[in-house]
């Protein structure tokens, strides 16, 4: 089962009904993208709940002024079956420059304007607008 097109997907489902928060099973790596959409302002908040084996990630959403979710579309691009990489040069913005892509790199989890700007490239996880 693919964790982080479940979580995307979850965040994007939620924000379809208005929903105020949801939560997810904690994994390090959907923490960081968690952390990272906070700070574009996909989320407003971020928090980790529970004690060892019973953790989770509880995220708050973010709404735009007319009550429109900021999350409208998500695409997993590298999939477990097919993983795809790309060079700092030969990345594009999404939706001409309205969404962002989430790379994982050497540097850790960024968006492709952030890679761009350190010129590093790596694992192209998911497209969201």
């Amino acid at each position: 089962m693919d964790q982080i097109a479940d979580m995307i997907t979850r965040i994007k489902n939620a924000g379809d009904v208005n929903k105020e928060s949801l939560v997810f099973p904690y994994s390090k790596i959907k923490f960081d993208i968690s952390n990272v959409l906070q700070k574009e302002g996909y989320l407003k908040s971020v928090a980790k709940k529970g004690k060892k084996i019973t953790k989770f990630i509880e995220v708050e959403l973010n709404y735009g002024v007319d009550g429109a979710p900021k999350v409208t579309g998500v695409q997993r691009v590298s999939k477990l079956s097919k993983r795809i990489y790309q060079k700092s040069k030969n990345l594009q913005s999404v939706k001409y420059g309205t969404g962002l892509l989430i790379l994982t790199t050497p540097k850790g989890i960024m968006t492709n304007k952030e890679a761009k700007k350190e010129k590093v490239g790596g694992e192209v996880l998911f497209k969201i607008w």
